[in-house]
């Protein structure tokens, strides 16, 4: 299913084509091509959200919106040579080839435009045949919102494993005397699939909370949070009556008379709301149902947004159960009692299993569902192999669960999620990279903007957003930047929902999707990847090399030449450890914004590096390189605003044509022995 990211894709597209360098530089000969492409954006952007809204139920429109995210990208690529051939011009005293021809350049850029206004025009007409984008609607919530109710309860319906200590520790929490006028709110926090609800149902249902508390509510508040609605739960929870429909006000009265100042202990499971206003209109309410100023409130929510909103206490983080517990459970979903010792064959399998869970209790509840009444070895190694986003097909499974919360974030961080994946699991990330990395991708930006004024700042309140939400963990704070990472199946299904765009290739024998945009060769294998497969994948944005954890690797100078040649829309790439000397194409990459050498022992650098006039960052770490190997030219990296050398120990000086680079906000130098002065 294509992500609601597409109208950030669309409305970015469609400024870059109404933007005033765009119609300097094209021909009158492209003027007419180039009109029609923006009468079909706009009204491919007014029949967008209403197309992502009915995809689920359409299989036509899904692969119109696959469709849509490729010409999209496709259409990006040819207004970035536009944009390039604009910085050119300005550029008088660099000579470049691909403008000595005026009329063959206008030509083939024309025949372009023709062919995405072509493929974007039959996607229109899908749209069309469903009437989309005709009926404008004004709706109260944003449109990355997916409104649905999930209804929990609090009765326990199995034994539960592992969480004795977590329920003592809550209990502890919610029987302590209470200190001040406002009512305690204990929070229980954790992603998708942890166990929030099976342990506030485990705390709620243990008998010392019955002693302290004569009445007990529990509501389930799930994505819509409405203070009359939450009411007539409330009330409902304790004479068993519907009252859907009546005032506020009359909720309050008849809530006061079945109170009756009785001490209350209410739950309100799966909290979304990060609305403070709305908090605070039902914990006025509360408080004057709250007569012996002894009651208590237990939330449980993903979000440490929301704590920030409706708790009081410290949040109560709920961690992965251990693996032995995770075995336990997976073996009590996949047998019948006792039968695991009439297969010790598969308790093996079983272990490698749950490890890939990670501890997460639902993941393994699911793994072991579909492993129950199988007990055939080559139907457990099966599901060993395979991601379990691959097998989980259950409407309460661990991925529908982890994707409402994806579903709940705006499109700029599902983008921004979505690119996490494009390191292996167990990655430690820190946000000096990383947010680098969003910009190189124009992710930090607001599409009506050009520009990367203030990206850092920008990029570093998406990543608190992300955490916020409980989609990084593992946070330490270095004052100047942040370490984290992701949980497994987070990652799982980051690349779930980037609909193939990211790959990660371990092996040497590789296969892949024509959708893929976003490239990382991890692993120790050399690469001789057949060229045939790279040609397969024209339309690459991302190509990293990361280095093996042990050992080095080799590149062919063959291959790293030919995926410069075949992915000249770059707009990252990334060297580790592997190279002595860049191809001479590289200048080719027009649209290259980030460029990292990192651990390169002696890098030559070709002569036309300064030709990649778009370049944003350039990052260079190699003991014995001396940048005075690229100062003649140095001057045209006219785009270049920040520049990072590491371990450079031959490094004296930096280049005097520095001073001429008119976007350069930042140098910053490590590990570098030799003194230095800049001039």
């Amino acid at each position: 299913m294509a992500e609601s990211f597409l109208s950030i894709i669309a409305e970015t597209l469609f400024n870059h084509i109404i933007s005033p360098a765009i119609k300097e530089t094209i021909s009158l000969r492209n003027a007419s091509d180039l009109r029609r492409l923006e009468e079909n954006m706009t009204y491919i952007k007014s029949a967008l959200f209403d197309a992502e809204k009915l995809q689920q139920h359409n299989q036509t429109l899904r692969l119109s919106l696959t469709k849509l995210r490729g010409v999209f990208y496709d259409a990006e690529d040819v207004l970035d040579e536009f944009r390039c051939d604009a910085l050119r011009k300005e550029l008088k005293t660099v000579r470049f080839s691909s403008i000595s021809i005026p009329f063959a350049y206008s030509l083939r850029m024309g025949q372009k435009i023709k062919k995405i206004n072509e493929r974007l025009e039959t996607i229109a007409t899908d749209f069309k045949r469903f009437n989309l984008g005709e009926n404008v609607q004004i709706l109260q919530n944003p449109p990355y919102v997916v409104q649905s109710h999930r209804d929990t309860h609090s009765f326990m319906t199995f034994k539960v494993l592992g969480r004795d200590q977590d329920k003592e520790n809550i209990i502890r929490l919610v029987v302590q005397p209470r200190d001040g006028q406002n009512i305690p709110v204990i929070p229980i926090v954790g992603i998708g699939g942890l166990g929030k609800t099976t342990v506030a149902q485990f705390v709620y249902n243990d008998e010392r909370i019955t002693q302290c508390f004569p009445l007990k509510l529990w509501v389930c508040v799930s994505e819509f949070f409405d203070v009359a609605r939450l009411l007539c739960e409330i009330i409902y929870c304790i004479n068993r009556e519907r009252c859907d429909g009546l005032p506020v006000n009359a909720l309050l009265t008849l809530l006061q008379s079945l109170i009756k100042g009785q001490k209350f202990l209410l739950v309100m499971d799966d909290v979304w709301n990060e609305d403070i206003v709305k908090w605070n209109e039902l914990r006025n309410i509360l408080m004057k149902l709250d007569d012996l100023h002894q009651s208590k409130i237990i939330v449980t929510t993903r979000s440490l947004a929301v704590v920030s909103v409706m708790g009081t206490h410290i949040p109560y983080e709920l961690k992965a159960l251990n693996h032995q517990d995770s075995l336990s459970l997976l073996l009590k979903w996949a047998f019948k009692e006792g039968d695991e010792v009439r297969y010790p064959n598969l308790l093996g399998i079983a272990d490698e299993i749950v490890k890939k869970c990670r501890g997460i209790p639902l993941a393994v509840r699911t793994m072991g569902s579909l492993l129950y009444g199988k007990t055939d070895q080559h139907d457990w190694v099966l599901i060993r192999d395979n991601h379990i986003w691959k097998l989980d097909e259950q409407e309460n499974g661990i991925l529908p669960v982890l994707k409402l919360s994806y579903n709940h974030l705006p499109p700029h961080l599902k983008r921004c999620l979505t690119y996490l994946s494009l390191f292996p699991k167990d990655t430690v990330y820190d946000t000096d990279y990383i947010i680098q990395f969003w910009m190189a991708h124009g992710l930090l930006k607001s599409p009506k903007q050009d520009n990367d004024e203030c990206g850092e700042h920008i990029g570093l309140q998406y990543f608190k957003d992300l955490w916020s939400r409980g989609f990084l963990q593992d946070v330490i704070d270095y004052f100047s930047y942040y370490r984290f990472k992701m949980h497994d199946l987070i990652h799982d299904l980051a690349l779930n929902v980037s609909q193939e765009e990211c790959l990660i290739i371990y092996q040497q024998t590789i296969s892949a999707s024509e959708n893929v945009r976003h490239l990382t060769f991890a692993g120790r294998n050399p690469l001789r990847t057949p060229q045939s497969f790279l040609k397969k994948l024209k339309g690459m944005r991302t190509l990293i090399f990361l280095p093996p954890s042990e050992g080095l690797r080799v590149i062919e100078k063959s291959f790293l030449t030919a995926c410069i040649l075949y992915f000249k829309y770059l707009r990252l790439l990334e060297l580790e450890n592997n190279l002595s000397r860049l191809p001479k194409p590289i200048h080719k990459l027009q649209s290259l914004l980030t460029l990292r050498l990192l651990g390169v022992s002696k890098l030559q650098v070709p002569d036309k590096l300064q030709r990649l006039i778009n370049l944003r960052l350039l990052e260079i770490t190699a003991a014995d390189i001396q940048l005075r190997e690229i100062q003649p030219g140095m001057q045209y990296l006219s785009s270049l605003r920040y520049l990072v050398i590491n371990g450079c120990n031959e490094l004296e000086s930096l280049p005097r044509s520095l001073k001429h680079l008119p976007k350069l906000e930042e140098i910053r130098i490590f590990a570098c022995r030799n003194s230095w002065n800049p001039k």
